[in-house]
């Protein structure tokens, strides 16, 4: 079956940014030409790292805007990147989506740590203390914004529609894609039932943050999405 397998990000130093997944966010990492390809064992999608970028804050007007890095246990995985000095925002539950935290890599991308389970829900030896971020990591999404969805799902029907999220105190919702047979638990794609089985799913989805409207730009960085 087809998967969503790369992202391509064009960034300063290749060599540097490839070290920091590996050896903080415990990612297997290895050159591919002047390039540097990074990711976790599985079926899940591949950081690469291509050379040529530059240094740039990100804003909220850029199409491209995160990963999202799925793990077991959030709360180990914190406490390891701060014993490695990264800094790390508070684990919370947002909302009914996901207890999560966020960082940024050493260029500036942003990364979210999302946990398997709702807070409160995480079973006992979810993780292990032993293990980088407690084990068990896997790029679960890729998330680019936009201001159509419809045009969107449009250009990626070959793609499962498997979750919506709504936001709208926050002006967006969210669609997640995925190269799959398997079907959600439950049928209402915005039931919360599918959330917490989503973090779980071994292959990365695409996410879609749908603002109505926006007015996007490209992103410097963003080198477009590598399918296999």
């Amino acid at each position: 079956m087809k998967r969503l397998s790369g992202l391509r990000l064009q960034v300063e130093d290749p060599k540097m940014l490839a070290g920091f997944y590996a050896d903080v966010l415990g990612m297997e990492a290895r050159a591919e030409g002047e390039a540097w390809r990074a990711g976790y064992a599985g079926g899940d999608a591949d950081l690469i790292l291509l050379p040529g970028g530059s240094r740039a804050p990100h804003s909220r007007d850029e199409r491209y805007w995160k990963i999202g890095i799925c793990l077991p246990d959030l709360d180990i995985a914190c406490e390891h990147l701060r014993q490695k000095g990264v800094e790390v925002s508070a684990p919370h539950q947002f909302r009914d989506i996901g207890y999560m935290a966020h960082l940024h890599d050493p260029e500036g991308f942003a990364i979210e740590l999302l946990q398997h389970d709702f807070l409160g829900n995480r079973p006992d030896g979810a993780g292990d203390p032993a293990l980088l971020l407690g084990g068990g990591a896997h790029v679960g999404q890729i998330t680019l914004r936009t201001g159509d969805i419809a045009a969107e799902l449009a250009l990626r029907a070959d793609m499962k529609l498997l979750s919506v999220q709504d936001v709208a105190e926050f002006g967006f919702d969210l669609h997640f894609l995925g190269f799959t047979t398997e079907t959600p638990p439950d049928p209402d794609l915005q039931s919360l039932a599918n959330r917490e089985w989503l973090w779980r799913r071994p292959y990365t989805t695409l996410e879609f943050q749908h603002i109505p409207g926006a007015q996007l730009r490209d992103s410097p960085a963003f080198m477009g999405l590598e399918f296999s």
